[in-house]
C-alpha cells in the first residue's frame, strides 16, 4: 500500500508528548509528523498503523485520511466520498458506520450531512459490485470519521474500532474514572515515562527506578499504566482492533508484531505503588492490576491520604487526580467526622491538610496535581515550579508540579 496520512487524535495539551511517543514507535524524525490541535499528523505506512494502535499510550484513535477537499453544501460531501475507493478498505458483506464532527461548518444540519456520505460510499459500492453494504450503528465492521471546518472536508478510516483507552483490563471502576491515555499523559508530562529533555532525565524517570506513588488511587489506573509502562507491555496487547476487519489486514503481519512485543517485557524497572482511602477501590484496583498482568509490580494499600506515609524510603514521583467537591470523601477525611457533608464544606482545609503532610514527610518528593482548580497552589499555600495545561474531555485542567521541601516550597527540584 502507497504512503499514509494518518491522524491520531489525543487530548488537548498532550500534542507534543504524543509527537515525541510517535517518533520512539515508528523511528521517525520530527520531519515524518505533524504537531496540530488535539492530534499529530503522521506520514507513514501500514506497518504504522499496527504499531501505533499495538503501542500508542496517548493517541485516541489512529486514523488513515483518505480525502481532504473543499465544500461548500451536502451534494459536494457525497461527491468527495463517491471518489474514495472504498472497495479497497472492505467489502459490501460488511457493515459501516459515519461519524462525524464539525468546527464552524456552515451547514445547517451534521446529521443530513452525514446522511450524504453514507448514501455515497453505499452507492460507489453499487456501483463497483452490485451490492449495497449495510448500516450498523453500534458495532460495525469499518468506521468512517469525517470531518468538516469551515470549508474543508476530511474523510478517515478508523482502525482502531474502540477508542484506545480501552485497555481490555479495566473491569471494575468507580465515579468518574480517569481514561487510561490521560493517565498515561500525565506520566509523560512528569517525566516519568519519557525524558523531559534535561540532561538529568533524558529517557524518563522510570529508567533510573525512580518510584511513583498515586495516593488518591481510585481504580489504580495510574498506577496500573505506570507499572505496564516499568515492564514495558504494549497498551493494545490485550485487546482487538478495528483494523482486523479491514482488507489491509495481514494476520500473519500482526502477529509478529504481537509476540515481538511481548518478547520486551520484562520485571519492573521502578516500584509503583497505589493507595485509597475506600478499601472498596483498593480492591477494584487490585483486580484491576491482576488482569492487566501487573498485580505484582504493584503495592496497593488502603489509607487516608493525610495519614498515609510515604511508600519506600528513595524519594520519587507523586502523581494526583485529586478529588474534590463531592468525591473529597474519597481522598482523605477532610472535616471532623469524616461525613459527606463535612467534607464537601471542607475540601479547601483538605488541601491545606495534605499539604502540611507532605511538607512534613514527603521531603525529597516531586508532586503532580492535575486539576481544573487554578488556585489551588494558593489554597495548597504552595509554589508551583511548572504547570502543564491538559484537558481532561471538555474540562481544562492543569497539571502543577510542586517540588516538596520540608519548611520552604522554593527549593531547587526535588528530582536531580
Amino acid at each position: 500500500m502507497q504512503t499514509l496520512h494518518l491522524f491520531l487524535p489525543c487530548a488537548a495539551g498532550v500534542e507534543t508528548f504524543l509527537a515525541q511517543e510517535v517518533q520512539s514507535i515508528c523511528g521517525i524524525t520530527a520531519d515524518d509528523l505533524r504537531v496540530l490541535r488535539a492530534g499529530v499528523m503522521v506520514r507513514g505506512n501500514w506497518r504504522f498503523v499496527l504499531l501505533l494502535n499495538l503501542h500508542s499510550r496517548l493517541a485516541q484513535r489512529v486514523l488513515v485520511e483518505v480525502a481532504y477537499a473543499p465544500y461548500r453544501q451536502e451534494q459536494d460531501l457525497y461527491a468527495t466520498a463517491s471518489a474514495v475507493a472504498w472497495e479497497q478498505w472492505f467489502t459490501p458483506k460488511q457493515s459501516f458506520k459515519i461519524e462525524i464532527t464539525a468546527q464552524h461548518s456552515p451547514l445547517k444540519s451534521l446529521n443530513f450531512a452525514a446522511l450524504k456520505i453514507k448514501d455515497a460510499v453505499a452507492d460507489r459500492f453499487r456501483e463497483q459490485t452490485g451490492v449495497r453494504p449495510d448500516v450498523e450503528t453500534r458495532w460495525p465492521d469499518a468506521r468512517i470519521y469525517s470531518h468538516l471546518t469551515h470549508e474543508q472536508l476530511t474523510l478517515y478510516i478508523d482502525t482502531s474500532g474502540e477508542s484506545l483507552f480501552k485497555r481490555g483490563w479495566r473491569t471494575d471502576k468507580g465515579d468518574a474514572p480517569l481514561k487510561e491515555t490521560l493517565a498515561a499523559a500525565m506520566l509523560a508530562a512528569s517525566g516519568w515515562s519519557q525524558g523531559d529533555g534535561s540532561a538529568n532525565n533524558p529517557n524518563g524517570w522510570c529508567d533510573r527506578g525512580i518510584p511513583v506513588y498515586d495516593p488518591c488511587c481510585g481504580s489504580g489506573t495510574i498506577a496500573i499504566e505506570a507499572a505496564q509502562i516499568a515492564c514495558r507491555i504494549a497498551p493494545g496487547v490485550m485487546r482487538r482492533f478495528g483494523f482486523e476487519k479491514l482488507l489491509p489486514f495481514a494476520p500473519r503481519e500482526w502477529q509478529d508484531l504481537l509476540t515481538q512485543a511481548r518478547a520486551q517485557q520484562c520485571a519492573p524497572r521502578a516500584k509503583v505503588f497505589g493507595s485509597d482511602v475506600a478499601f472498596r477501590m483498593v480492591d477494584f484496583a487490585e483486580r484491576n492490576a491482576e488482569r492487566a498482568g501487573v498485580s505484582s509490580a504493584i503495592e496497593f494499600r488502603g489509607g487516608d491520604a493525610l495519614q498515609r506515609m510515604p511508600p519506600t524510603e528513595h524519594a520519587g514521583v507523586m502523581l494526583v487526580n485529586p478529588p474534590y467537591g463531592e468525591r473529597i470523601e474519597t481522598a482523605g477525611v477532610a472535616g471532623p467526622s469524616g461525613s459527606r457533608e463535612s467534607a464537601q464544606t471542607q475540601d479547601g482545609d483538605f488541601f491545606a491538610q495534605l499539604a502540611t503532610h507532605w511538607k512534613k514527610n514527603y521531603a525529597g518528593w516531586t508532586a503532580w496535581m492535575l486539576t481544573p482548580d487554578l488556585k489551588l497552589p494558593s489554597r495548597m499555600r504552595f509554589k508551583e515550579s511548572r504547570r502543564v495545561p491538559m484537558w481532561n474531555g471538555p474540562i481544562e485542567c492543569r497539571m502543577f508540579r510542586f517540588d516538596l521541601r520540608a519548611g520552604s516550597m522554593r527549593d531547587k527540584p526535588a528530582l536531580k
